[in-house]
This record gives C-alpha cells, sequence and structure tokens, in this order.
C-alpha cells in the first residue's frame, strides 16, 4: 500500500515496508533563535504523519556531541552560521541538501515601556545607553552593518556594554540585569521574550536580514524521512508559522 501523507508532499510517499520503526525519530539539532518555529512545526508534522520529530535547540556546545551521534537534520541560525558548522565539523552535513528557509529581520529589543525613548539605531549613540551585543550565534558582525549605513559605528561600540557569545547568554543577562537598555539582534527574540522585552523596528530601508538553512546529514538513518519534514517546513501554511515569531 502506499499513503500520500499530504497534499502539499504528494511526489513523497512511504511505501509498505518502508515506514520508520515506530520507536524511530527524526533528530534534528541547531541554535536557539528558530526553536520555537522548529518545535511548532515539529508537533504539527507529527499530528499530520505520525513521524516522531525531536528538535533540540540552544548553543552548539550543548548538543554537538549528541548529534555527531545521532542527528538527520542541522539547521541554522544565519547562512554563515551553517557555513561555520560545516568547516568546523566537516563531514556531518550533505551539502547537496542544504535549503534555505526563510528570512528574518533585525530589530532592536528595549526594556518594557521603552524607558529610555529608542526609536532608533541613532538613539543608540545617546549618553546613558547600555548594549548588549552578541558576538556570534548568528549575529556576528550585524550591529556594524547596521551602523555602518549610517555612519553610527563609533556612537554605538562605545555604548556596547557587554559582549557575549551566545543569545543564551543574552536572554540571562537581561533578565537578571535592568541596567542593559538595548540588544541589536533578530525581531524574532522579541516574541519568545515578549515579557521582558519591547521591540522597535528599523525602517525598510535600514533593515537587515539573515537566513534559516537547513540540511540533512550524511549519516542520517531516516533520509527520505529528513526531506519529508523539510518539504514539509517550506509549505506556505509553515511559513505562516514562521511568520508569526518574527519571519519576513
Amino acid at each position: 500500500m502506499i499513503v500520500a501523507l499530504f497534499g502539499g508532499l504528494s511526489s513523497v510517499f512511504l511505501q509498505k515496508g518502508e515506514a520508520m520503526n515506530p520507536d524511530d525519530t527524526i533528530k534534528v539539532y541547531g541554535p536557539g533563535g528558530p526553536l520555537a518555529p522548529m518545535n511548532e512545526l515539529a508537533e504539527q508534522f507529527t499530528r499530520e504523519t505520525g513521524i516522531k520529530v525531536e528538535v533540540t535547540g540552544g548553543p552548539e556546545e550543548k548538543w554537538i556531541t549528541q548529534a555527531k551521534e545521532d542527528a538527520d537534520l542541522i539547521y541554522g541560525g544565519s547562512e554563515y552560521m551553517l557555513t561555520n558548522f560545516t568547516i568546523q565539523h566537516p563531514g556531518i552535513i550533505n551539502e547537496k541538501t542544504r535549503t534555505e528557509l526563510y528570512a528574518r529581520p533585525v530589530g532592536i529589543l528595549v526594556r518594557k515601556g521603552n524607558p529610555k525613548h529608542i526609536q532608533s539605531l541613532g538613539d543608540l549613540t545617546k549618553k546613558g545607553v547600555k548594549i548588549i551585543d552578541v558576538n556570534g550565534a548568528g549575529q556576528l558582525g550585524m550591529w556594524e552593518d547596521l551602523a555602518g549605513r549610517k555612519g553610527l559605528i563609533p556612537g554605538i561600540e562605545r555604548n556596547i556594554a557587554l559582549s557575549v557569545k551566545t543569545s543564551a547568554e543574552a536572554i540571562d543577562l537581561w533578565k537578571k540585569n535592568s541596567k542593559y537598555d538595548a540588544w541589536i539582534t533578530y525581531e524574532s527574540w522579541h516574541y519568545r521574550l515578549p515579557d521582558v522585552t519591547d521591540l522597535v523596528q528599523l525602517p525598510v530601508q535600514d533593515k537587515l536580514y539573515r537566513g534559516t538553512p537547513i540540511s540533512i546529514t550524511n549519516n542520517s538513518d531516516n533520509k527520505k524521512e529528513a526531506k519529508m519534514f523539510i518539504q514539509y517546513l517550506k509549505k506556505r501554511t509553515s511559513h505562516q508559522v514562521f511568520q508569526k515569531w518574527g519571519w519576513q
């Protein structure tokens, strides 16, 4: 018997004898930024197909050892992030399967109520504004790319109170210490942190976007199912889930 799983994947079928073992699971790993839409769509995919998907997101050092053992899919928080992964861990992902999902815009996160009245990049150069900078995790050079267009690099650099490597570190510091006023990052983080941030969106002409790539691993035992999940992520309704979480 051939069973079509859903209309959007009409070309992909599981035939009798080819279905996954009930105990098998598609294992997906990547950074914390895209974790919310990935989790939501993994749950939907499982409900619709019966194929289990387990998404692990966060700083790479927390999951890389396990991912080398059982990863079926690796996603990135930006294109350069996944490229760096392939350089640092050669042979894990199959570059021929690399697929771009959706771009997400950059904005400014501020404290609830925006007490420093930050409305633009220029406001980040004002005296007394303290900025957190994530120097990595898909955000490497982000503030500099934005500030350089407007000649604001010196002013913003002066107001960077602290640089960290990951968004997880930035979130922890943001929650623990109210002295930090702003964070130039993806708009998507606001939708993960609505209770402790407000979002200042940049004008269209000033916006910066970075991608969200995903690839199948070379050693995956579930390549067909992993491909199905990527195709599921590319559906129009899946795009709407990403948009809900701050993607373009």
